[in-house]
């Protein structure tokens, strides 16, 4: 778990952005088994035909980076590496396109939605990189204090 660093909500822990963590942790599961199952079919409409097996293995590593991010008490690094996934399958479609430019509709729509998941991916990575670890103590409050000398 996280906790806020802020200081309005410094030390309260920061539920959303685990959540959301969890949530991207589920999302490459299923991902991964798509990508293991439809490997084939995946491959070929991305310009990758006899490159099918590329498609199956970000499969299993989606798979694996979804456990690591759902079995861990910290997701930052594991979340991180979904952000390096996805720099690599960036480049794996831009490799398909100058493969076979004719696949460009398929391909164009893959980028579209990976760049969407960056962007949720890279968020909550950095969010996370910026909390604290452990929670933090609250502010001191002060609110009841005049700043002038008590009568006596």
């Amino acid at each position: 778990m996280r906790y806020k660093t802020n200081e309005e909500q410094r030390g309260q822990a920061d539920t959303a952005t685990y959540r959301l963590a969890q949530g991207l942790g589920v999302f490459s599961i299923v991902l991964g088994l798509i990508e293991l199952i439809w490997g084939g079919p995946l491959g070929r409409s991305l310009g990758m035909d006899g490159q099918e097996w590329v498609v199956r293995l970000y499969g299993a590593r989606e798979i694996l980076t979804g456990i690591l991010i759902l079995a861990s008490k910290d997701p930052t690094p594991w979340v991180w590496l979904r952000v390096a996934g996805d720099a690599l399958d960036i480049g794996t479609l831009a490799w398909g396109y100058t493969r076979d430019p004719n696949d460009a509709t398929g391909i164009i729509i893959a980028l579209i939605a990976v760049l969407g998941v960056t962007v949720a991916d890279i968020y909550c990575a950095a969010k996370l990189s910026k909390e604290s670890k452990v929670p933090l103590a609250p502010p001191n409050d002060y609110s009841n204090r005049s700043g002038l000398p008590r009568s006596a």
